[in-house]
């Protein structure tokens, strides 16, 4: 019996995601110590174990394909955007006499993946200024915090930003499926 595209890893693939995440985990604990000590690799183990067995987080397959050449522009943008963002919260922050104004908005995305809603959000999060505050994964909603808004013409900047984000990951790592649902509706390109 096949595996349906998109079902989570059953079996050996399932195992596998398991013994990269204690790597993973083994990896960090070491590294948090600064030693990679016989004893500590032990300490990473029994932790990393420890989170598995009690923590275990759901499946999250990936169906997609990496592409080399939307990935380059999604970096090369998001630096530009880090860059650009760090400029404008500095400037906010030094201004005299400026009380900036923060607002919740809800950005309801295209593809409602567990990856694609996990990706979205940690792009959106490093960006100075933007912080998710909740995310509904029934519906695909983030619930982003953004900072200094002056009008809805902001807000509506705002999502737009953030839907280009997704966007631009789904080119990245998408499926074509994907890919064709984000091309469908290009909601960030309207007024």
């Amino acid at each position: 019996m096949t595996r349906a595209s998109g079902a989570p890893p059953r079996g050996r693939g399932r195992r596998r995601d398991q013994l990269i995440a204690f790597g993973w985990l083994v990896l960090v604990w070491s590294l948090l110590w600064g030693d990679f000590s016989w004893g500590n690799l032990a300490g990473g183990a029994l932790v990393a174990g420890a989170v598995l067995l009690f923590f275990p987080l759901p499946p999250v397959s990936f169906g997609g394909r990496l592409r080399p050449g939307p990935l380059f522009v999604f970096a090369v943008r998001f630096v530009g955007e880090l860059v650009s963002a760090s400029v404008h919260v500095a400037r906010v922050a030094v201004q005299p006499g400026n009380r900036p104004r923060g607002a919740i908005i809800a950005v309801r995305l295209r593809v409602r993946t567990d990856l694609n809603l996990a990706l979205t959000a940690e792009a959106i999060s490093l960006v100075p200024g933007t912080l998710i505050v909740e995310v509904d994964r029934d519906v695909g909603v983030l619930y982003v915090h953004v900072f200094d808004t002056h009008g809805p013409q902001d807000l509506r900047g705002s999502r737009r930003r953030i839907l280009a984000v997704e966007r631009r990951l789904v080119h990245a790592v998408g499926s074509a499926a994907e890919v064709r649902e984000v091309n469908a509706d290009p909601v960030e390109r309207r007024p």
